[in-house]
């Protein structure tokens, strides 16, 4: 067992006051609401395997229960736009990643579209992009940017052609199935096709939270404000992939990896944060990026790219 009930709620608290400290006075609740939690509750406990390195929620909510919660949430317009775009310029980085990768263009679907922010960084690289996700009321949202995207999940969705590359950026690790999502994916993808996905790594995580424990004050410290800086402390997740368990799952269901990325957190900071605390999320985050360029085992969350056999 890597927490139990307690810890977490220790650590949901430490998260609101960390993110209440950054924020301005007079910050309205949702943007606090969307930094604490991404709208999700935090988990009853969290597990470590001991085999692969994988964390994961136990129990898990079932798949119904995670459409229904899914479904029902929006955020407001003002802060969808918002969302929008705090995240362009790291969403950039992402498609022009995938276009450098292709050599090309290519026709392709984000799976867990959300407000939009790869959608029109795809756009801007040169990429023709749709967007599939099962909260409409986001998506009527992303529609009035010029976007397309679908109303669906990945088990109902059935377009008309194949796509040359599946993206599925901080949702992989909400799924309820995360195989049979994997599975969708090959048959929607056409030979040699790419999937690329963005996960929290539980490895970084499980490595912290020792280091929560510590007897070392300045060493606890460090760990809440990596975690923190990274939206890992009350981990909002329901799947901690490690490198080595998500190459062993692409690998069971037809892929091979061609390549693994570190990264970090996409930045947060927007009009509603002090000053300081947005130079010190980009110098945090600068030192991870560093790090996590020595290998993806190393950082807070990281993107693997995998052709489809045939």
């Amino acid at each position: 067992m890597l927490a139990e009930p307690e810890d977490i709620r220790a650590e949901v608290e430490a998260l609101w006051a960390y993110h209440e400290r950054r924020l301005h006075t007079g910050t309205p609740t949702e943007r606090l609401m969307d930094r604490v939690a991404f709208s999700e509750r935090p988990p009853y406990r969290l597990v470590l395997c001991a085999d692969c390195g994988l964390v994961y929620r136990n129990p898990t909510e079932r798949e119904h229960e995670l459409r229904a919660i899914y479904t029902r949430q929006a955020p407001a317009h003002d802060v969808m736009r918002a969302l929008h775009d705090t995240q362009a310029a790291a969403m950039r980085g992402q498609a022009s990643f995938v276009r450098r990768l292709l050599g090309r263009s290519a026709s392709g679907l984000e799976v867990g579209s959300y407000v939009g922010a790869f959608l029109a960084a795809a756009r801007h690289a040169g990429l023709p992009f749709e967007g599939l996700d099962i909260n409409s009321d986001v998506n009527a949202f992303v529609r009035s940017l010029g976007f397309a995207v679908h109303d669906g999940d990945l088990g109902s969705f059935e377009p008309a052609r194949a796509y040359e590359v599946v993206a599925i950026w901080n949702t992989f690790d909400q799924l309820a199935d995360p195989r049979g999502a994997v599975g969708r994916a090959w048959r929607l993808l056409a030979p040699n096709g790419v999937l690329a996905i963005r996960v929290p790594n539980g490895a970084f995580y499980a490595a912290q939270r020792r280091h929560l424990a510590s007897r070392s004050k300045r060493r606890r410290r460090i760990a809440r404000l990596l975690l923190a800086q990274n939206n890992l402390l009350s981990f909002p997740y329901r799947w901690g992939f490690t490198p080595r368990s998500l190459r062993r799952l692409l690998e069971s269901g037809g892929f091979t990896v061609q390549q693994l990325r570190g990264d970090v957190l996409v930045p947060t900071a927007d009009e509603w944060t002090r000053w300081w605390a947005r130079v010190e999320e980009i110098a945090i985050k600068r030192v991870i990026a560093w790090s996590a360029r020595r290998g993806a085992s190393r950082a807070p969350w990281f993107e693997v790219y995998a052709t489809r056999r045939a």
